[in-house]
């Protein structure tokens, strides 16, 4: 079964997206990113550069997934959830070099 994108939605080059998986309005997914299959990704969500959801994942409104976080299999997160990847943010240093990964378990 193909994947459902909503016309609102912007997908960058080089992402996957599985089958059965549904990416609703206003949402960005960024290059090389990859969804598993029977995802949904709710209103407003950002996925990040090369990030990874695995299948069965339900992501709802207004999410943010920044670079580095990895979603494993049927993980749920909740509206307005943001992922930073730097563990001390601020404004005024440049930390791209210093981003964190972050693995959410199979479930959570």
């Amino acid at each position: 079964m193909k994947p459902f994108i909503h016309s609102s939605s912007i997908v960058d080059k080089n992402v996957t997206i599985g089958s059965g998986s549904k990416v609703w309005h206003f949402c960005h997914i960024s290059e090389n990113a990859k969804i598993g299959k029977n995802v949904v990704i709710g209103q407003n969500v950002y996925i990040g550069k090369g990030v990874k959801i695995g299948n069965g994942c339900k992501i709802q409104n207004n999410v943010s997934v920044y670079e580095g976080v990895e979603l494993e299999e049927d993980v749920f997160l909740g509206p307005s959830v943001v992922f930073t990847n730097v563990k001390i943010p601020r404004a005024f240093i440049n930390q791209k070099n210093n981003f964190k990964k972050t693995l959410v378990k199979k479930g959570s």
